[in-house]
């Protein structure tokens, strides 16, 4: 039985999710199927682990603060030559509590065991804890 991974990434020019899904809705119609897509030069080793439920969370200002599941990956070509991976995104950005994150390049694997729950139905409009104050809890152990 396959297990399931995550992806861990910065969200690069976006302070809120609010940027990512206002960015993501401008592009729809770039997009074949409207699906959004996110594209890395790397693909995933473990791609049965990410496509089977996997999701692709979003480190907003060093807090992670959303998860979008990955559908599919595709393969692009940019105009230098070089195959890349396409990230297949669902159009639903999810909120989730959020986790402090160290700033990083590229992605990361993401285990289910350390990602953070989704928001209660109802509480995605509510400000987040400030970066600064979300760190600090989790350096004391509390999220």
């Amino acid at each position: 039985m396959t297990e399931t991974t995550h992806l861990l990434k910065l969200c690069v020019g976006a302070e809120k999710v609010q940027d990512l899904t206002d960015w993501q809705e401008s592009r729809r119609q770039a997009w074949p199927d409207g699906l959004p897509r996110h594209i890395t030069r790397m693909w995933p080793k473990r791609s049965a682990e990410l496509l089977n439920g996997g999701s692709l969370y979003w480190v907003f200002k060093g807090v992670i603060l959303a998860r979008q599941r990955v559908l599919d990956l595709e393969e692009r070509r940019g105009e230098d030559g070089i195959l890349r991976c396409a990230l297949v995104l669902d159009r639903e950005v999810v909120r989730t509590e959020g986790a402090p994150r160290r700033a990083f390049q590229g992605w990361r694997y993401l285990a289910p065991a350390d990602a953070p729950r989704d928001l209660p139905q109802g509480r995605e409009a509510e400000d987040t804890l400030p970066a600064d104050l979300a760190r600090a809890l989790a350096d004391i152990g509390l999220r």
